[in-house]
C-alpha cells in the first residue's frame, strides 16, 4: 500500500486534489443516496401498500445505520487503512444498492438501506481525514470550502433526478442512478488514496455497537407501531420503555471502555449538552423535512414526481450559497445570534408551508422551503464550532464525534416522528370527516407534523441557552 509520500512522488502537488476529488466523488454519492429516494417515497408505498408509520423505515434505517457506521470509522482507518476501508464500504454499498433496485419485498428494501446507511458512515467520515492529510493547515479552508460546496449541491440535484427517473422509469431506478459516480470513486480510491499500517492494539467495542443498534432500534419501532398498537400491546411497551434504558447502559459502559465508540465525558463541560440537544434538533429539521417536503408536494399538492423534485433544487442552491457565508459570518458574529436567527426562520418557514393549500402559487412553496435551508444552513457552522469551543483541546476529538452523534440521531428521530405525525393525524381526520376526502386528511397531517417540528425549534432556544450560559462561563475561566 502506498504512502502518502509515495503518492505524492507519483503524482505531484495535484495529488492533493486528486484525492480530495476521490473523497468528495464517495462522499456525494452518499449524500446523494440519502436524499434521491424521498421523492420515491409515495410509487413506494403505492407498490407495497404501506402507511406513513411503515414507509419510512426507508429513511430512519439508514440514518439509524449511518450514526453507527461512522462511531466505527475511526476503529476501520487505524485497523485497516484509509483504502481499505473505502474500496470495501464501497463495494458493499453497490452490491446492497444493486439488491435494493431488484428487490421484491418492503423488508428486504429496509434491510439494504439499513447496509447503506452504515457504509455511507464509514466513507463520509474520509472527506475530513482525508484533507487533513493532504493539505497544509494554510490550505485546508480553501480545501474544505471546494469539497464542502460541492457536497452540499448534491440535495439539490438528487429530488430532481429522483423524480424523473420515478416518472420516466420507476422507482427502483433511483437504487442504480448512483451506481456510475460509486464506480468512478471505487477506482479513483484505489489509485489516490493511501494505505497505512495496521493497528492492531485498538480494540473495536463491539458490545458497545450491539448495545446502541438494539436500543436505537428498539426505540423507533416502539414509536412507529405506537398508534397501530397502543400501550396495552406488552412487546411495544417493553421496546418503548427498554430501548431508552439499553441506550443509558450504552452510554454507562462507553465511560468504562478504554476505546469508546461515543465518549460521554463530554458532557462533563458546561453548555456542551446544550449544544448536544441543539444540533438533535438541527438534525431533525434537515432530516425530517428532507422527507416530508416531496411527500407533501405529490400527496397534498398533487404534483408529479418531477415536479416535487424540480421544486426542491432552490432549496438545495439557497443551502450550498448560505452554508460557506455562514461559516464565514460564524468568525466575525456571535454564534448565537446566528443561531438563535435559525431557530427562528425555520419556524416561520414550516408555518407558511402549514398555511398553504392546494391554490398556493408555486413560487411561494419554493420560496417558504428555500427560507426553511437559509435557516439550517445559518445554523450548522456555529452549532458545530460554538459546541466544539467549549471543550478543552484534547477532548475536541470526542465531541466532534458526539455532535455528529447528536446530528444523525436528531434526524432519525425527526423522520420517524414526522411520518407518524403524518399519519396519526391524517387517520384522525379520515374517520371523523370521512366526506373530506383522503387529500385533505392528508393535508391536515402534514400541516400537523409541520406545526410540531415548528415547535420543536422554538424549544431548542432553551438548550441554546445552556450552550450560551456554557460560553460566557468559558471566557470567564480564560480571560
Amino acid at each position: 500500500m502506498p504512502t502518502i509520500e509515495q503518492l505524492f512522488e507519483r503524482h505531484g502537488p495535484r495529488y492533493r486534489w486528486l484525492a480530495t476529488a476521490t473523497v468528495m466523488l464517495g462522499t456525494l454519492s452518499m449524500v446523494l443516496t440519502s436524499t434521491i429516494i424521498n421523492v420515491a417515497v409515495p410509487a413506494i408505498m403505492g407498490e407495497f401498500q404501506l402507511g406513513q408509520d411503515q414507509v419510512h423505515w426507508l429513511a430512519t434505517a439508514f440514518l439509524a445505520a449511518m450514526t453507527v457506521g461512522m462511531l466505527v470509522n475511526a476503529w476501520c482507518l487505524a485497523r485497516f487503512g484509509s483504502r481499505r476501508t473505502f474500496i470495501c464500504a464501497m463495494v458493499i454499498f453497490i452490491m446492497a444498492s444493486m439488491l435494493g433496485g431488484f428487490s421484491q419485498n418492503f423488508a428486504v428494501l429496509v434491510a439494504v438501506r439499513a447496509v447503506q446507511g452504515v457504509m455511507a458512515g464509514l466513507i463520509q467520515p474520509h472527506a475530513l481525514v482525508t484533507i487533513f492529510q493532504v493539505f497544509p493547515w494554510n490550505k485546508r479552508g480553501q480545501a474544505m470550502g471546494i469539497y464542502g460546496m460541492g457536497v452540499v449541491l448534491g440535495p439539490a440535484v438528487a429530488p430532481a433526478l429522483g423524480g424523473i427517473l420515478v416518472d420516466t422509469l420507476s422507482w427502483r431506478a433511483v437504487f442504480f442512478a448512483v451506481l456510475p459516480s460509486c464506480l468512478l470513486a471505487l477506482f479513483m480510491a484505489s489509485r489516490f488514496l493511501p494505505g497505512t499500517a495496521h493497528a492492531r492494539d485498538h480494540r473495536l467495542d463491539w458490545l458497545g455497537i450491539i448495545l446502541l443498534g438494539v436500543g436505537l432500534t428498539a426505540l423507533l419501532w416502539a414509536l412507529a407501531g405506537l398508534a397501530r398498537r397502543g400501550l396495552d400491546d406488552p412487546v411495544l411497551l417493553t421496546a418503548l420503555i427498554g430501548g431508552p434504558l439499553i441506550m443509558g447502559v450504552f452510554a454507562a459502559w462507553q465511560l468504562r471502555h478504554p476505546y469508546p465508540l461515543f465518549d460521554p465525558r463530554v458532557f462533563r463541560y458546561p453548555g456542551f449538552a446544550g449544544g448536544f440537544f441543539v444540533a438533535m434538533v438541527m438534525g431533525a429539521g434537515v432530516f425530517g423535512t428532507t422527507y416530508l417536503m416531496p411527500l407533501y408536494f405529490q400527496q397534498v399538492q398533487g404534483m408529479t414526481a418531477t415536479d416535487a423534485g424540480f421544486i426542491l433544487i432552490p432549496a438545495g442552491i439557497a443551502m450550498a450559497i448560505i452554508f460557506p457565508l455562514s461559516g464565514h459570518l460564524s468568525d466575525r458574529l456571535p454564534g448565537a445570534v446566528m443561531i438563535t436567527t435559525g431557530l427562528l426562520l425555520m419556524p416561520v418557514s414550516l408555518l407558511f408551508l402549514r398555511a398553504a393549500d392546494i391554490g398556493t402559487s408555486v413560487v411561494w412553496l419554493m420560496f417558504w422551503v428555500a427560507l426553511g435551508r437559509v435557516a439550517l444552513g445559518l445554523m450548522m457552522p456555529p452549532v458545530n464550532t460554538g459546541s466544539l469551543a467549549l471543550l478543552p483541546p484534547e477532548m475536541i476529538p470526542q465531541g466532534s464525534g458526539v455532535v455528529n452523534f447528536a446530528r444523525q440521531i436528531g434526524g432519525a428521530l425527526g423522520v420517524n416522528l414526522s411520518a407518524i405525525c403524518v399519519q396519526f393525524f391524517s387517520d384522525r381526520h379520515w374517520h371523523a370527516h370521512p366526506e373530506a376526502g383522503h387529500p385533505h386528511a392528508f393535508e391536515v397531517g402534514f400541516d400537523d407534523a409541520f406545526l410540531i417540528t415548528a415547535s420543536l425549534f422554538i424549544l431548542a432556544l432553551w438548550p441554546l441557552a445552556w450552550m450560551s450560559r456554557g460560553q460566557r462561563l468559558k471566557r470567564t475561566e480564560t480571560s
